[in-house]
């Protein structure tokens, strides 16, 4: 669905001076130079040619490839012949030479130097006496074939070394000959009766073919584009059996015959092998059937024959007439366009055809300048779409683009080029595959009326659809324009799809040439007239672009042609630019080849530049007065605005449209993606980057965020978009064999069923979401305001039950929230209550069911005041909310309403068997009141409910209650119920023993205490280690003095046991009256201050020496062995700390187990498969084949509390210690707390002590002092070597980002900086 538009043009004319020299000299029956031939410095970015001249000889012309440079060609050099006929000019790269090749049979070389200038003169490096017929390098210009004058195939490398030589002619078929082995053959099956004499072939001469006049008799060669194969077309020798032939002959690059192909009647010289390999093209004059079968038709078409020799299908020429002939085949670098060169008697012509759903287009036609001839066809072997021409005395580049002749939205019309014939598809109502279409629109004949006797070419140069209205222009290359009313059918029903009505038609300015594009815009001036613009651009004859603009009114009621228009014509002072497409006249904008966009201003003939694209974009779109969007050449969507920068939207990008609000574009990457205009405008008018970079930022990152920020959806490989159609919310895409899908994404439905919304229309936007599958709930979620206050007029207009009932179950499966739903079922249900309870009774239970908790029990009651009014409606009723909610839960639900009647209709119209349910009812229905209600509430396990019911069924059921209560842990429940009554000391008993029994003891000693059992209470309180709250209690329950002092003894027990010695000792002192073993708890607290106090205060210093002497030395001694273990420690973890950091130094892979880059293109890997393993750098040793796919969650959960356990030899040991002396640090900061407690008393008791205190404080001085020097050196960061800048380097950089130094992740610790030390212990020391 695309057409080849030209999008370039660059024309080197030879100077006039130079020509009529060259006429002057040259005798009036002599030939005048012409150019023959011309190649391609793709490296320098030059274009040599090649003249014959009969006086000069070979002449060597040089021009620039920038098509923005018209100078004229310059001379570089000359090679004097005898037969200056040229067969093959070719510049190699690798050894940057021009090479040019004679049919006189010579080779001559110049050496170029890097701006293109000739190094040197001519140099023949071979000839060849024989002559030479034919001659063709290969793609990659290693390999040379010659065909000799006598007939000889010559292969020769790019150094002109001879590699084969062997006849052309042979009888051979060839290496890939077919083997036939005779099944199936007439000759092995048997006849009867008539037996086999009917096969043996009638004894006639057969019809010799008649030789082709047209044949040059010349070879042909052509090569498979990677240069494996090459095609050598030949006459063949001529028999007496047959005349003279064309035939095909595939040789490999070595030059061995590999097949033949089949004879073909017509064949003509033409050859092109497809640079894909799959078709080698050629081109056949037609036999016409029936006795006189040598009479030719005139026709011609091209063949295609695949590489074993076989036919492969081809197509017809059209529109030739019988002096035609077929010159020349050339296939685009790409393999998607064929150029097919016809000489024809009033001037050659280039037609362009490409190929899609096995349908050949013809797409382009170019005729030769002033009714010449071309002289060479060539394409450029890098840029696809680069043509070149030459003619006698030109250098003709063309470029081409692929572009899409989308029309207006609003019938999604889209014109395809195809010879004469415009084919229209109006996608809004037909969805026709190509090659077919809905119209077929003939653009005229050769002499068309309309072109005032001005000679056409059969295909028009460029058509555009107006963006706004149904009308369509074509431009031909000769400079006519006509315009179309296309008069589309959008409405269902018979008849043709469109009627279009020629509207306008003119032939432009003659000193304008290479028109090359059309643009029609108009916009509506009332509802009878309107205003169409017309643009057209083309070029000077010094490629300057011009813009001729018609302006007119046209009038639309009755529909009538144009008369008078207003012409204007815009100069440019650059070359080959664009227009830009747009929907009103006053939008025209011009691009100029450095993607700067200048606003074209008609009434003024001048242009002023508004905004640029970062490159130049061959795809464009204006939005509207603001906003450009282009596609360039290499797949990037840029954005631009006035007074801003361009802004790149996507870099990996094929085709693009504005429809719905959204840039719509398909990716590389096989999706279709939706950037919201309005989000893109904001972007560009602040200048930041929400999911767009701007182009000197990274690229792939830069698509990265646009993939995540804009919606999009896959797509099936290599789709194109044709078309958007808004109102049928479509987007139509192509695939790359041709056929088309139609899909509707949800972006572009939710901006038509927003607009709906907005608008009112509640059942169109209901019938486009539920036709789309689109949630209901977006209805709400639009404006939930609005549509609360709008849900009688949607009600209104739905009026469907069906529908409602649907749109109540979508919103309450939806994810808006609780009370949302709950509000929009209430409202929609009043509504339906309101307005007709009778009709929309199915409606108004579907919203009680789906509301979010369901309401049943409103849904049941609802049945119940209808049952008395319409039986037949409520047992109707009932068959639907059963359908709605499980019968059983129905059943449930019905039962917890007390109504049995309602239990029985339920049950009997779910089909439930009565042997199930009659009993039970019998059995409840003899039950008092109460206690029915808590049997039926006991059975729905409605426990709360069942408890109040059992409460009110009398006090004979009170230990039932308390048994209930208790069994199903009811107790905030009971506490409720029996809170102001003579039962509640009951229940407070039993929820304090149901604390007790959890080891709640604080809580239940408060409910016991509550419930005044204070027995039970001080149990608890002792088991909750509460003494205060114990001993209290005991004071007030007055115990004897032996029974506190037992109390006493085990509470302190217990706190001494778990080292609450201070209060251990306080309960021995107040309760137990034991200094001894009060004094005893203190000393092995380490709180010898408190223990010598109140041995002073009790007067028993005998306590001393039997208690704090010899505690205090075990104190000592139990801190001495703290200290000597953290230094052990201390010094163990150092030295392995030290040896790792040693071995991720020398050894680094083996530390953190990852690829060398630098070992990447080295293949070790042995012939042996290997299994796979789990060995990660987490492992010690590798372990057998991975069953990670088999692990639980609790397996999966253990192995992550595994990873950092700091395993020896694993990747976290390092962090493991770092984290093990974190931890050291604070245990010596408590041990330090203890020693300043303790180094006091050590130096008062007695010297014995002041001695174990002085060695104390060395101890610990010294392993703080080894700590802090371990801590410094560890913490130290190691200097970082000079990077060297490499790509094994930067690789490994990359691998080791994810590797985070364990000293990042664990912060240094910070050593206590308190004075604990006691001085008079350093004087003793010093002493």
């Amino acid at each position: 669905m695309r057409n080849l538009v030209p999008s370039a043009i660059k024309i080197s004319t030879l100077e006039p001076a130079y020509n009529e020299q060259i006429s002057e000299s040259i005798p009036s029956n002599g030939v005048q130079e012409s150019i023959v031939a011309a190649a391609f410095d793709v490296d320098r970015g030059f274009i040599f040619a090649a003249s014959e001249d009969a006086q000069f000889g070979v002449r060597i012309w040089r021009t620039p490839v920038d098509p923005c440079e018209w100078d004229p060609p310059v001379l570089c050099g000359s090679f004097s012949s005898f037969d200056p006929k040229v067969l093959s000019l070719r510049v190699i790269g690798e050894s940057a030479q021009l090479i040019l090749v004679t049919r006189s049979g010579d080779t001559v070389t110049w050496q170029l130097d890097d701006f293109g200038e000739f190094i040197n003169g001519p140099d023949i490096v071979g000839s060849v006496d024989a002559g030479i017929l034919s001659v063709e390098w290969s793609p990659d210009d290693t390999l040379l074939v010659m065909i000799t004058g006598d007939e000889n195939l010559i292969l020769m490398t790019s150094t002109f070394d001879v590699l084969s030589e062997a006849p052309l002619h042979t009888e051979d078929f060839g290496e890939d000959a077919p083997i036939n082995v005779g099944w199936g053959a007439k000759e092995t099956q048997f006849h009867g009766s008539i037996g086999r004499a009917h096969l043996k072939p009638s004894p006639q001469s057969p019809t010799p073919i008649q030789e082709d006049p047209n044949d040059d008799g010349l070879p042909r060669v052509s090569w498979r584009g990677d240069g494996a194969y090459f095609v050598v077309s030949s006459l063949a020798r001529q028999t007496p059996q047959s005349g003279k032939r064309r035939v095909l002959r595939v040789y490999s690059n070595e030059a061995r015959l590999q097949s033949t192909a089949e004879i073909v009647a017509g064949l003509e010289p033409s050859l092109s092998w497809r640079p894909s390999g799959n078709l080698i093209a050629s081109t056949q004059n037609e036999i016409r059937a029936g006795p006189s079968d040598t009479q030719r038709t005139g026709k011609h078409g091209v063949v295609f024959f695949e590489r074993n020799g076989l036919p492969h299908g081809g197509f017809n020429l059209r529109g030739e007439d019988q002096d035609s002939r077929i010159k020349h085949l050339a296939w685009s670098s790409d393999s998607n366009v064929l150029a097919v060169h016809i000489e024809r008697a009033h001037g050659d012509v280039v037609q362009l055809w490409t190929t899609g759903n096995y349908h050949w287009y013809l797409k382009q036609e170019i005729s030769a300048p002033l009714s010449t001839r071309f002289t060479s066809v060539n394409w450029h072997p890098e840029v696809s779409m680069r043509l070149l021409l030459t003619s006698p005395l030109q250098i003709i580049q063309q470029d081409y683009a692929w572009e899409t002749c989308a029309g207006a939205n609003g019938t999604g019309c889209v014109g395809v080029i195809d010879g004469q014939k415009i084919l229209l598809t109006p996608f809004r109502t037909q969805n026709i595959p190509p090659p077919m279409s809905s119209h077929q629109l003939s653009s005229g004949t050769l002499t068309d009326a309309s072109s005032g006797g001005l000679i056409l070419s059969q295909v028009p140069h460029h058509i555009s659809l107006s963006q706004s209205h149904d009308l369509l222009a074509a431009v031909w290359q000769e400079g006519h324009v006509m315009m179309w009313a296309l008069q589309t059918r959008i409405t269902p029903g018979g008849g043709a799809v469109m009627n279009p009505i020629l509207i306008w038609s003119a032939n432009l300015p003659r000193e304008l040439c290479h028109y090359r594009q059309v643009l029609v815009s108009s916009e509506y001036k009332d509802d009878e007239h309107r205003t169409i613009s017309a643009a057209i651009l083309g070029s000077d004859v010094n490629g300057n672009d011009r813009i001729v603009i018609h302006d007119f009114e046209h009038v639309i009621l009755p529909l009538k042609s144009i008369s008078a228009t207003r012409s204007r014509t815009v100069s440019l002072q650059q070359k080959n630019g664009r227009l830009v497409p747009h929907e009103l006249p006053g939008h025209l904008a011009w691009q100029a080849p450095d993607g700067s966009i200048f606003q074209v201003h008609g009434e003024e003939e001048s242009c002023s530049q508004i905004c640029s694209f970062t490159e130049y974009c061959p795809s464009s779109q204006r939005v509207d007065a603001q906003l450009f969007v282009g596609l360039s050449a290499g797949g990037k969507v840029y954005t631009a605005i006035p007074d801003a920068e361009s802004t790149l939207l996507a870099s990996n990008v094929n085709s693009f449209t504005v429809a719905s609000g959204f840039v719509i574009f398909t990716t590389t990457s096989h999706d279709v993606q939706f950037a919201p205009l309005e989000t893109v405008v904001a972007i560009l008018t602040s200048g930041q980057g929400n999911g767009m970079h701007s182009p000197t930022d990274d690229e792939n990152k830069t698509g990265e965020l646009a993939s995540q920020a804009w919606q999009k959806r896959r797509v099936e490989r290599g789709s194109r978009i044709v078309t958007a159609v808004p109102s049928t919310m479509s987007l139509v895409l192509q695939m790359p064999r041709g056929n088309l899908e139609t899909i509707n994404p949800r972006p572009m439905v939710m901006e038509v069923v927003k607009s709906d919304l907005d608008a009112g229309l509640w059942r169109k936007a209901f019938m486009a979401c539920r036709k789309h599958r689109i949630d209901f709930s977006v209805i709400v979620e639009h404006n939930k305001d609005v549509f609360m206050a709008g849900i009688p007029a949607f009600v209104e207009q739905i009026e469907d039950v069906d529908y409602i009932n649907l749109f109540l179950t979508s919103v309450g499966r939806s994810q808006l929230p609780t009370g949302v739903i709950a509000n929009v079922c209430d409202s929609v249900r009043q509504t339906l209550e309101d307005k007709d309870l009778t009709k929309y009774i199915n409606s108004i239970l579907t919203a009680y069911v789906v509301k979010s908790p369901p309401d049943h029990e409103a849904g049941l009651a609802l049945l119940l005041r209808l049952r008395g009014v319409n039986p037949s409606l409520v047992e109707e009723a009932v068959k639907y909310i059963i359908f709605l909610v499980d019968a059983d839960r129905l059943f449930d639900t019905a039962l917890g309403m007390y109504d049995f009647s309602l239990v029985l209709m339920v049950a009997q119209h779910a089909q439930k068997d009565p042997r199930e349910y009659l009993p039970f009812l019998r059995e409840l229905r003899a039950l008092p009141q109460y206690y029915q209600h808590f049997k039926i509430d006991d059975h729905l396990k409605r426990r709360t409910k069942a408890l109040r019911s059992l409460s009110l069924a009398g006090p004979e059921y009170f230990q039932e209650a308390l048994d209930y209560l208790d069994m199903h842990q009811l107790h905030d429940e009971a506490l409720a119920i029996w809170q102001s009554t003579d039962k509640y000391m009951d229940v407070l008993g039993i929820y304090g023993a149901w604390l007790f029994d959890r080891h709640e003891y604080h809580q239940a000693a408060t409910v016991f205490v509550e419930a005044s059992d204070a027995r039970r209470a001080m149990i608890s309180y002792e088991r909750a280690l509460q003494w205060q709250e114990l001993f209290e209690l005991c004071v007030k329950e007055q115990l004897d003095g032996d029974e506190i002092a037992d109390i006493a003894y085990r509470i302190a027990d217990e706190l001494f046991s778990k080292k609450r010695f201070s209060e251990s000792a306080r309960v021995l002192l107040d309760y137990a009256k034991d200094v001894r073993q009060a004094i005893h708890s203190l000393a092995q607290g380490n709180e010898f201050a408190e223990a010598r106090r109140i041995i002073t205060l009790h007067g028993n210093p005998e306590l001393v020496d039997e208690v704090l002497l010899p505690c205090s030395l075990d104190c000592r001694a139990q801190i001495g062995d703290d200290i000597n273990e953290m230094r052990e420690q201390l010094r163990k973890q150092v030295a392995r700390l030290t040896e790792l950091r040693i071995k991720k130094v020398e050894e680094p892979d083996a530390f953190y187990n990852y690829d060398d880059p630098t070992l990447h293109n080295v293949d070790v890997m042995t012939d042996l498969s290997m299994a796979p393993t789990t060995f990660t750098r987490y492992t010690v040793a590798p372990s057998a084949t991975s069953k990670a796919s088999k692990r639980s969650s609790k397996t999966k959960r253990k192995m992550e509390r595994k990873l950092g356990s700091g395993r020896k030899g694993t990747v976290d040991e390092e962090e493991y210690i770092l984290k093990s002396v974190t931890k050291l640090v604070e245990r010596c900061a408590t041990v330090q707390g203890e020693i300043k407690k303790l180094l006091p008393h050590l130096l008062q008791l007695s010297q014995a002590h002041r001695e174990e205190g002085v060695s104390l404080q060395v101890e610990f001085d010294h392993l703080q002092s080894e700590l802090r020097a371990a801590i410094e050196d560890i913490w130290k960061k190691p200097d970082e070597p000079a990077p060297v800048d490499s790509w094994a380097t930067r690789m490994q950089e990359k691998a080791k980002e994810q590797l985070v130094e364990p000293l990042q992740r664990v912060s240094k610790p910070e050593m206590s900086t308190s004075e604990w030390r006691l001085k008079l212990l350093q004087q003793n020391l010093a002493q």
